[in-house]
């Protein structure tokens, strides 16, 4: 009897830990501790990952990429330190691709050329900077962030 009853608190319990983390991951638009890491080189609707009421910062990034490796942890650092600002990093890589993958399905879907590459959200949703072949305006937003 006393198994049974301890069995039962513990799958409880355990149910309830289940719970709590699947709610935590399931919500996309929160900012977290660290900047949430998107894509795997898949498709996405990156205004999913919107937090509301920050400026976003989507950082198209690969492990392979040696730019983007040395602005990840500034990035992470203004992510932690400005409470006005979320990091999401969209990474183009396919998890067996080694090398900067520009096949894969989220590289094409954004046209994506050049990495580390930004599109700048405004706290309100909208567009307000975005890397082009001619333009780093994002890139120069970012870089005054860092200083």
């Amino acid at each position: 009897m006393m198994f049974r009853r301890t069995l039962t608190i513990g799958l409880a319990l355990a149910a309830g830990v289940a719970l709590a983390v699947g709610a935590a991951s399931t919500d996309l638009t929160s900012k977290g501790a660290k900047p949430r890491r998107i894509a795997a080189g898949q498709e996405v609707k990156i205004t999913d990952y919107l937090v509301p009421g920050k400026i976003t910062v989507f950082d198209f990034t690969s492990e392979f990429c040696p730019p983007c490796r040395a602005i990840a942890p500034a990035l992470e650092k203004m992510h932690g330190k400005r409470a006005d600002i979320a990091v999401v990093a969209v990474d183009i890589n396919r998890p067996d691709v080694k090398g900067i993958d520009w096949k894969s399905p989220v590289a094409r879907q954004y046209n994506l050329n050049s990495i580390p590459h930004f599109k700048v959200f405004g706290p309100d949703g909208k567009l307000m900077a975005e890397d082009g072949p001619d333009d780093a305006k994002a890139r120069s937003m970012i870089v005054k962030w860092l200083d």
